[in-house]
């Protein structure tokens, strides 16, 4: 059984030696769902997807650094990248399913229903997602002052609760399109082939797993180094691995393949190949690149809050 090491032989990057056995079967469990969707997203040809399966993608990379991570507890780049990789696939997962609502929306002409327009619902939240990430990663900047590390720590703090917020927001336009629908609904007498309700307990369900996934992320970095969730590994199994599982099984089994069907044009989004039929769509289309510059901002940007707040613990101790 190997021993914690220090980084730098300084400072401890882990507050235990992270579990090789589980960290390789969550590896191949995550591997099977995310091959999994890549096959049916190849299948469906749902394009939008994308984001879904990259997800996936960072999950399995995410658990290969960790098991990486058993022998070699002192290296701060297998730390940096396990870390790093399975921070972003919530992201991508609510950007997917950001995807969904709006699609949804359009296919059963319910725009008016809908809380927020369709067309602004997946900038608003999925920008908004990538701000907070943003965000946090600034403050953590501060975090190598000792003068201003206490504001550091409050914005990194500010940046995570921003994040549970702007997703129950999601939750909420979700709830509110449902209820407003249904009305519709009833009062018309109308009949409607898409399934859309099923497709919004796969939105509830999932947009739950996430969120709850999120506060425990709050509160794990409230509580700090010294707290139970850092010193234990089986809350981050429970509230993260199990969670993230169970988001990429709920969306597989109700995958929303019925939804292309019945849209009535092929309305872009951020991830999509599609072309505009008219000039109000050529008026939303969104720069094709946008999605390859907000993961890659992101992630170097969470290597550098990672690496900034390990070695202010490293000049600290030493």
């Amino acid at each position: 059984m190997p021993e914690l090491q220090k980084y730098l032989g300084v400072v401890y990057l882990w507050q235990y030696v992270p579990s090789l056995i589980a960290s390789i079967v969550f590896t191949v469990l995550y591997t099977l769902i995310t091959a999994a969707h890549g096959w049916k997203m190849y299948k469906t040809k749902l394009w939008f997807c994308i984001p879904f399966f990259i997800g996936g993608v960072c999950e399995v990379l995410g658990y290969v650094f960790r098991a990486a991570s058993w022998n070699q507890t002192g290296s701060l780049v297998l730390y940096i990248m396990q870390a790093t990789f399975l921070l972003l696939p919530p992201v991508f997962f609510a950007a997917s399913l950001c995807m969904v609502y709006s699609r949804l929306v359009r296919a059963v002409k319910g725009e008016s229903c809908s809380f927020v327009s369709p067309r602004w619902t997946t900038r608003i939240f999925v920008i908004g997602d990538f701000l907070t990430l943003n965000i946090q990663s600034n403050g953590a900047g501060l975090l190598a002052n000792d003068d201003l590390a206490h504001i550091g720590n409050a914005i990194v703090i500010a940046g995570l609760l921003a994040q549970v917020v702007l997703f129950i927001g999601f939750m909420i336009c979700c709830f509110v399109f449902h209820r407003r629908f249904k009305a519709h609904l009833f009062e018309t007498g109308a009949t409607c082939e898409v399934r859309w309700q099923s497709c919004l307990h796969m939105l509830y369900w999932t947009s739950i797993f996430i969120l709850v996934r999120n506060v425990f992320r709050v509160v794990e970095y409230i509580m700090d180094k010294e707290g139970y969730l850092q010193q234990k590994e089986w809350p981050t199994f429970v509230f993260d691995s199990v969670l993230m599982l169970l988001v990429m099984i709920a969306y597989y089994i109700w995958y929303p393949d019925n939804i292309q069907q019945h849209l009535r044009d092929p309305m872009i989004e951020l991830m999509s190949n599609e072309q505009p039929n008219s000039e109000d769509h050529e008026r939303l289309k969104p720069e094709p690149k946008m999605w390859h510059h907000l993961t890659g901002y992101s992630i170097i940007l969470y290597c550098k809050y990672l690496f900034r707040s390990r070695s202010r613990r490293a000049n600290n101790e030493s």
